[in-house]
């Protein structure tokens, strides 16, 4: 359990509060914990709302997320944080709900993104957030690949690294690697030890679109070299090992993922999202079932760091494994429990077909 914030803080002025560090490291427990506690203390506190609204996005808690940006709108309307809080929890419901009215929240979240970083152009998750969206977005909904980069441009101006991050990530999704790689290079020269710069290369280079461009055996071989040469870089960050052990994986290096996890284990900053990573491992390769088995009933026992698939992810590894070891029975409630949480998971619903 996480401890409680120092009294000090809690009485210290708003302006002293400022949460967008943790949440752009993806430290969305202690961003939660903090927020709950200035909340605690003061319930008008506009800026904790909107942060505890963003970690619950990430917990894939989208409803409750919704209600805490509506709370902190309705105390500070502009307040650049609240617009991108309500707008990463409409676009999560509409990814949950994957249905046609999931269409108008996807809209409605574009709408909050853009509010969001024209009322704070430093507002650097919500420049990300609205690059990415512009181009995944079909082109009826807003969907632009100009506007996505000119995204990656403002925020260059105001964060170089995760600017050119950015525009790789635009780049490789429109299928043109030759572009995208010479602005990985850059992001990762101006931070190697960012996990979220190293996620996102390592992340289009494993992507579908990538493999057209460099061929199935030449992106393999890259995937195993990149994610050797960067992980000294980020091996205490959780989500700097997941994107490893994802570029091993997908290399067809499954041992050496597995051996890269346990490894890092015990130093990483969040453990939960690491064994959450085993579980994956042993159940999408076949190896290491008990101990994938053992390391995701430990997960779920304790809290699990935001971005990481979370419960539904967990149950459903769980479900996968225990299919591999012939435990019919036992993978339907595990799957059963995933769709608890999350009643459309696509592999959760998948493994309920295939059991039968």
């Amino acid at each position: 359990m996480l401890p409680l914030v120092p009294a000090l803080i809690l009485l210290a002025p708003n302006g002293a509060y400022a949460p967008r560090a943790d949440l752009d490291a993806g430290r969305y427990l202690k961003a939660h914990a903090e927020a709950e506690a200035r909340l605690r203390a003061d319930p008008k506190d506009a800026l904790a709302w909107a942060t505890k609204s963003q970690a619950l996005s990430a917990f894939q808690r989208f409803w409750e997320a919704e209600q805490a940006a509506r709370q902190a709108l309705a105390l500070q309307p502009n307040l650049a944080d609240a617009l991108l809080a309500r707008g990463l929890a409409r676009a999560g419901t509409a990814v949950q709900q994957r249905n046609f009215g999931s269409l108008k929240r996807a809209s409605g979240a574009l709408d909050d993104l853009w509010a969001a970083v024209g009322a704070d152009p430093r507002l650097e998750r919500g420049c990300l957030s609205l690059g990415l969206a512009y181009q995944q977005l079909p082109f009826v909904l807003g969907g632009s690949t100009r506007r996505a980069l000119d995204c990656a441009g403002r925020l260059r101006a105001v964060a170089p690294a995760r600017g050119d991050l950015l525009e790789g990530m635009v780049r490789a999704m429109d299928g043109d690697w030759a572009k995208a790689e010479p602005y990985f290079g850059r992001a990762l020269a101006l931070a190697p030890r960012d996990p979220e710069v190293v996620y996102g290369y390592l992340d289009s280079l494993s992507s579908k679109e990538t493999r057209r461009s460099l061929g199935e055996a030449v992106q393999k071989a890259r995937l195993a070299a990149e994610a050797r040469r960067l992980l000294p870089a980020v091996n205490r960050s959780a989500k700097g090992v997941e994107a490893v052990c994802d570029a091993l994986l997908d290399a067809g290096q499954p041992e050496e993922a597995w051996r890269v996890a346990r490894e890092a284990l015990p130093g990483v900053d969040a453990p939960s999202t690491v064994r959450l990573q085993l579980g994956k491992l042993a159940a999408r390769s076949g190896l290491h079932l008990q101990e994938g088995l053992a390391f995701l009933d430990q997960a779920l026992k304790a809290p699990m760091e935001g971005g990481s698939g979370g419960p539904p992810a967990a149950h459903w590894r769980r479900g996968q494994i225990l299919q591999r070891l012939g435990r019919a029975l036992e993978a339907r409630a595990a799957a059963r429990e995933a769709l608890k949480l999350d009643p459309k998971h696509p592999g959760a619903r998948k493994l309920l077909e295939t059991l039968g």
